[in-house]
């Protein structure tokens, strides 16, 4: 018990962990004794975060760049490679969902969005893979889906099609790199308060989010924590996972077990 995780000393980057989930997991590492890069475009963000992991008496160092570009991704996992003297996990959480009807998607609006929220990770992925290789490590990734990619997407479809691509990669990358021991594996959240998220509730004059999940019958009935799929990823770059690899574990306040047509189940209660 005194190493649950089996995490200390371990070095771990985060990629997109200045604020929200990202933030959440690089302190989460942190306190479970892993040594933490938090990567991300706000390179201030980043170090301010890198900072408290330094408070809380965590090893914690901040680095900043762009993923989006094959280059920047390779050269953001070589800098904390090197940083850290070594690399062993690999937190991927960058995102973005845009919201267009389909019949307004002009192709370069489409690209964009995939780009943002699935060609990443493929960069993030093979670099680190690549690291992982020559050092002989048994690597682990870890990406963040969407319960977007499981259901359809009404306007935001690229989101949504990105999302199930992040799926269906975790499984091309854990089918091709598991003789390499390296794991991969995702988690697909719903309803996260982020910053974000609560300043568009604010910016939309919605005082209580979670009259919006009420209504929509979530079994929980209110928004998740970043702290909530922190945990899950976690958990999936821990040896608490060590023999699960491409699998997408869905968080989602219960959504997906809910029966979708309450008004023919008998047993509901009124």
């Amino acid at each position: 018990m005194t190493d649950l995780f089996g995490l200390t000393a371990t070095p771990c980057l985060v990629i997109g962990g200045a604020s929200g989930i990202g933030r959440a997991t690089a302190l989460m590492l942190a306190h479970a004794g892993a040594s933490v890069a938090v990567a991300d475009l706000d390179g201030a963000g980043a170090a301010k975060v890198a900072k408290e992991i330094g408070t809380s008496g965590g090893r914690g160092l901040s680095l900043a760049g762009d993923v989006l570009d094959p280059k920047g991704a390779t050269a953001l996992v070589d800098d904390a490679h090197e940083a850290l003297g070594g690399l062993e996990v690999v937190v991927n959480i960058v995102g973005f969902a845009a919201w267009s009807p389909l019949l307004d998607y002009d192709l370069e609006t489409w690209n964009h969005d995939i780009l943002r929220n699935l060609n990443h990770h493929l960069f993030v992925g093979q670099a680190a893979a690549r690291r992982f290789i020559a050092d002989g490590v048994a690597g682990r990734i870890a990406m963040v889906a969407s319960v977007s990619g499981v259901y359809g997407a009404p306007n935001h479809a690229a989101y949504g099609a990105a999302k199930a691509g992040v799926m269906a990669l975790t499984r091309s990358m854990a089918d091709e790199w598991g003789a390499h021991d390296i794991r991969t594996n995702a988690v697909a959240p719903d309803c996260i308060l982020t910053p974000r998220a609560q300043a568009g509730f604010e910016a939309s004059g919605v005082t209580d989010p979670s009259e919006i999940v009420r209504a929509d019958g979530m079994p929980l009935a209110r928004w998740g924590d970043p702290d909530e799929i922190a945990g899950p990823l976690l958990f999936l770059v821990s040896k608490l996972s060590s023999f699960m690899t491409g699998q997408t574990l869905i968080v989602d306040g219960g959504m997906n077990a809910r029966f979708p047509h309450a008004g023919a189940n008998p047993m509901r209660e009124k």
